[in-house]
């Protein structure tokens, strides 16, 4: 090759690598470029919070800016949404029935370019918070016996309750009527000597800003002795009388070592007045100890005003009957 051919040859050679490096640094000097579109994470529910993804930009963006989108149902004639700029957001009442997008501008030292996620399912509305409702009732542990001690498990219930408040109560024997016990309002309860004879249960109420429900545990079994009790024949003592109207009410507790169902016999006598015996019969045997409460309304001759006396008995299958347990009325 002839010297002037070889200088013409790196010439050429290196105009090339000239307009190479040219090429190379002006493809490197350029602003991002969206491979694959943003995407939203979250559920489209006011309240809820919306999250954005990136997507995929070629040429190294350094940094990235938001803007949240509120569209029509079909995505379209979309308008900024107010403080709507963070990677985050949290949607709002004036957001329900749209569709939302979110706009994604990625910069580098060359630029900035935009690409914009596809739309939402419509934004539902909030759903409205109700008050607790019981799905599943309260329950206790512990043994049924005096000196022990009870605790309540609230049970389950929706709505979300913010709180549980506690009311222990004494039910009969047998039929089950209950009322409070005063001052059991903790989720704990210490069986006294009181409650010899009664089923326990817990009433439990839950609470939360839009209102509250009560629901009550099973009843437990008939609260037992410390000591076991015998007796040749069974024992009965009042524990409350009152009238409401005419009516008379009575609670008592009745203690025998049979474990069998008695016949309570209960008289009613006024001076001058020929006395009533009526009978019941308890429904579940005292174990060894049973609380009944019984209602009646007396005979004409015991309605009026004037001294009244009731008088109750328990007799037990072998034919043995208790001592009388009485209380006296000046009846209005």
């Amino acid at each position: 090759m002839s010297i002037k051919r070889w200088r013409t040859h790196i010439a050429a050679a290196a105009l090339s690598a000239v307009a190479a490096g040219i090429f190379a640094a002006a493809a490197a000097a350029a602003p991002p470029a969206n491979t694959a579109p943003p995407s939203i994470s979250g559920t489209p529910t006011v309240g809820q919070t919306l999250t954005a993804s990136d997507g995929t930009w070629t040429n190294s963006p350094t940094s990235f800016a938001y803007q949240w989108l509120r569209c029509n149902g079909g995505g379209n004639n979309c308008a900024d949404v107010a403080n709507g700029t963070q990677k985050t957001y949290t949607l709002v009442d004036a957001d329900s029935g749209k569709t939302m997008r979110v706009r994604v501008t990625a910069t580098n030292a060359d630029g900035s370019n935009s690409a914009q996620s596809a739309q939402t399912a419509p934004v539902a509305a909030a759903t409205s918070a109700a008050a607790p409702k019981n799905t599943a009732p309260p329950t206790i542990s512990g043994t049924a016996k005096v000196g022990q001690q009870l605790t309540a498990d609230p049970g389950s219930w929706s709505g979300n309750p913010t709180s549980f408040a506690y009311q222990w109560q004494r039910c009969d024997a047998d039929v089950a009527t209950c009322s409070n016990i005063s001052g059991a309002a903790s989720q704990t309860y210490a069986i006294q000597i009181g409650d010899l004879g009664y089923r326990l249960r817990i009433s439990v109420t839950a609470r939360n800003p839009k209102g509250s429900d009560t629901a009550a545990s099973a009843i437990t079994s008939i609260v037992a002795p410390v000591a076991t009790i015998t007796n040749h024949r069974p024992t009965l003592t009042i524990l409350r009388v009152r009238f409401t109207g005419s009516t008379v009410y009575a609670t008592f507790r009745i203690c025998d070592d049979s474990f069998k169902n008695l016949t309570i016999k209960e008289t009613d006598s006024r001076p001058g007045k020929l006395s009533y015996t009526r009978r019941f019969a308890t429904l579940v045997p005292p174990r060894p100890c049973g609380v009944y409460s019984r209602h009646w309304l007396p005979v004409a001759r015991f309605r009026g005003p004037g001294r009244y006396t009731l008088t109750l008995r328990a007799t037990d299958k072998s034919g043995l009957t208790s001592l009388p347990a009485r209380r006296t009325f000046s009846h209005g």
